[in-house]
């Protein structure tokens, strides 16, 4: 297993690290999964044979039971491990169980360590942007919760550009912690990453902490043209509920895919993953697996590199038109590289 420093901190993570979304099964993300402690013991027992020591949750996944099910499978060897959650979303119908508020956040991670049965956090990230609590009192809230120890590093997720950048001059101008990581979506269908937020975390020293690497599902392989579409969404009635993609721009990047497949002999979602282990700012790539088979494949994505010739056919084949201002930006390279 390669390791890589969580963007500009001293910590040292997977390249690959599990998803832990189909633990417990309960309301809405029943559909991704229902493991049980047991099968998450299994499954984490593959992950830190193959070097996986990285384990991301959340608070709102299953209601909870992510947390809990996670706590259990690592009990007795929370020194192999490193722990990642979140929170900000809404938790509860409680009027104050939501956002990044002082109130919350404290109450949010004092129950994630309940749940998790850990008396630390190793990675906690914001879940989305609360445009409702002032900035300092965010960042002053996760400085008090790393000076407690309950927390070691800092992230956030699904953010904008500026929302972090703002977040990160307060976090300079008052001492406090910084974010050294962007859990963010990219994918070979999906890369609005690189447009604004990669150059961010360059500069700024984040590492990308990938999720949906596999495009919500329609990187697994079993999408191809001229063949029936199997029903891919993760969610029952929600095949919208994953980023928008037509359909004609998936075809065109997995016929590529299936191109550099029959060169290198490997899967499509093992192309997807790779691809994205080469880009700029990437620190961790979060897989997921229902079952042992689908850990094992996703386990086959390292160890082996693209060439550049088949890095640059996949470039082409997911290549987008840029939004303004990003692609008069591209225009004016000689004082403003791209960072891919």
């Amino acid at each position: 297993m390669e390791y890589r420093r969580l963007g500009s901190s001293g910590l040292n993570v997977p390249v690959l690290s599990f998803g832990t979304g189909t633990f417990g099964g309960v309301g809405m993300l029943k559909a991704w999964g229902a493991t049980g402690p047991d099968e998450a013991r299994r499954l984490l027992d593959l992950c830190l044979d193959a070097g996986v020591t990285m384990f991301d949750t959340a608070d709102i996944y299953s209601e909870g039971e992510s947390e809990k099910v996670l706590g259990s499978a690592i009990k007795g060897r929370r020194d192999k491990v490193l722990i990642s959650t979140k929170a900000t979303f809404r938790f509860s119908d409680t009027p104050n169980d939501v956002g990044s508020s002082r109130f919350h956040l404290v109450n949010a991670v004092e129950s994630s360590l309940k749940r998790l049965g850990v008396d630390h956090i190793d990675l906690f990230q914001l879940h989305g942007y609360d445009a409702q609590t002032p900035p300092d009192e965010v960042m002053s809230t996760l400085d008090t919760l790393v000076r407690a120890g309950k927390i070691r590093y800092i992230g956030c997720s699904n953010f904008s550009g500026w929302h972090l950048m703002k977040s990160q001059s307060v976090a300079e101008k008052y001492g406090y912690p910084r974010f050294v990581a962007n859990q963010t979506y990219y994918s070979l269908i999906g890369r609005d990453y690189e447009w604004e937020l990669m150059p961010l975390g360059l500069d700024q020293g984040i590492g990308a902490v990938v999720w949906s690497p596999l495009g919500w599902g329609r990187l697994t392989g079993k999408i191809r043209r001229n063949q029936p579409r199997p029903d891919v969404s993760r969610l029952p009635g929600s095949s919208d509920f994953g980023p928008p993609v037509p359909d004609e721009h998936v075809y065109r990047v997995v016929d590529a895919i299936d191109e550099i497949a029959k060169e290198t002999g490997k899967s499509v979602p093992q192309i997807a993953l790779n691809w994205l282990l080469q880009r700029p700012s990437v620190s961790t790539i979060i897989i997921g697996a229902r079952n042992e088979e689908q850990l094992t494949q996703n386990l086959g994505a390292i160890g082996w590199s693209l060439t550049k010739e088949q890095i640059a056919k996949l470039d082409a084949a997911s290549a987008v038109t840029l939004a303004y201002p990003y692609w008069h930006q591209r225009g004016f390279e000689e004082r403003n590289p791209r960072p891919v």
